[in-house]
């Protein structure tokens, strides 16, 4: 095989040698006879030999497994930086189609007053003798007389307000899951079961709603207490069988809140409804309507304070219809003054 090689080197380079004469004979060489040698030929030699089993073949390379698992490491990484900022973007879109929400019932809640001079009560409690009464029915709730303001009139006109909101000829409407009172933050669950005073038995199904009323600075659970003859009145801007109007809130329109976020918590049974209330229920009356008792989304958090999904606070609607973010970090004092509708406090900047 040497001696091959050999010889093939050695017949390139006799043949590549110049020699006088024609113009084949100038790019050829003669071989040991005189012959020369053509083109054609040394190629075909070249080819053949190349071809042989002396020849090699030529190896691809590819990543080497340290190269490959620095690839996937910068692939992490940047997964890792850009995780982050998409659901923080999420987020900030959540947040503003909730902000949207609020907008809507904010101007529906100046509509509803325009035409009836008055704000809706935050419930409707009549005795069967037609004395007010906290826990006797219809039970329907501020948010239900909203809906023809805020283009569902066809399910209002589905509403039974004749009896209570507890109905079974009010099921499919009470049930009706609303767009413009969930916040698109809160996963919790489209639909819940209230339970009677105590955790018994189901009384009905709600639709899950985001949204409460301001009941102001007073306790809600005292509604409870009451009877027949007697009315749930607090400080806020919405009560049982509440009447305001705009002129009423003397603290100012813009400086006092109309209504505020509520966040579901369903390890807690935590829910909150658009429809209305049944007095027979657990919690009936903070599942519309939301007090200041802490701070929004304070670690001391009661089912009736205002609290949401959102880092840093909770969106309200003021008076004016404006949509203001309260930061968790208020001091309370001003908090509350912003909840009573004639406090008479004085408040700057929040």
């Amino acid at each position: 095989m040497r001696h091959m090689l050999r010889f093939m080197l050695d017949w390139d380079d006799f043949c590549a040698a110049p020699h006088r004469g024609g113009d084949r004979d100038a790019a050829a060489a003669a071989d040991g006879s005189g012959t020369a040698c053509p083109a054609d030929t040394v190629a075909i030699l070249r080819e053949s030999t190349c071809r042989g089993p002396l020849a090699r073949p030529r190896s691809l390379r590819g990543f080497t497994l340290i190269e490959l698992l620095v690839v996937i490491a910068i692939i992490a990484i940047l997964i890792a930086l850009l995780l982050p900022a998409v659901q923080q973007a999420r987020e900030a879109a959540r947040r503003s189609e909730c902000k949207n929400h609020l907008k809507q019932i904010g101007l529906a809640l100046h509509n509803y007053h325009d035409i009836n001079r008055v704000m809706p009560p935050g419930w409707f409690g009549v005795s069967a003798s037609g004395q007010p009464d906290p826990n006797g029915p219809t039970g329907w709730g501020w948010a239900s007389q909203l809906l023809p303001m805020l283009d569902n009139a066809p399910l209002y006109n589905q509403c039974n307000f004749n009896v209570s909101v507890g109905d079974p000829a009010n099921d499919a409407v009470r049930t009706t899951d609303l767009h413009v009172y969930r916040c698109p933050s809160d996963t919790g669950p489209d639909e819940w079961e209230l339970h009677a005073a105590g955790g018994g038995a189901v009384l009905a199904k709600f639709a899950t709603a985001n949204y409460v009323a301001n009941f102001g600075t007073d306790n809600l659970e005292g509604c409870t207490m009451l009877g027949a003859g007697q009315q749930c009145r607090s400080d806020g801007t919405f009560y049982h069988n509440s009447a305001t109007r705009f002129r009423d809130i003397t603290d100012g329109l813009s400086s006092t809140f109309l209504v505020g976020e509520r966040r579901t918590a369903a390890d807690r049974d935590w829910y909150s409804a658009w429809a209305g209330v049944i007095a027979a229920g657990d919690d009936p009356f903070v599942r519309i309507l939301g007090s200041t008792d802490h701070t929004p989304n304070s670690p001391s958090v009661h089912f009736d304070d205002f609290a949401s999904y959102h880092k840093g606070g909770a969106h309200f609607v003021m008076g004016d219809g404006a949509v203001r973010f309260i930061s968790d970090s208020i001091d309370l004092g001003v908090y509350q003054a912003l909840a009573t509708r004639q406090g008479g406090e004085t408040v700057s900047q929040f």
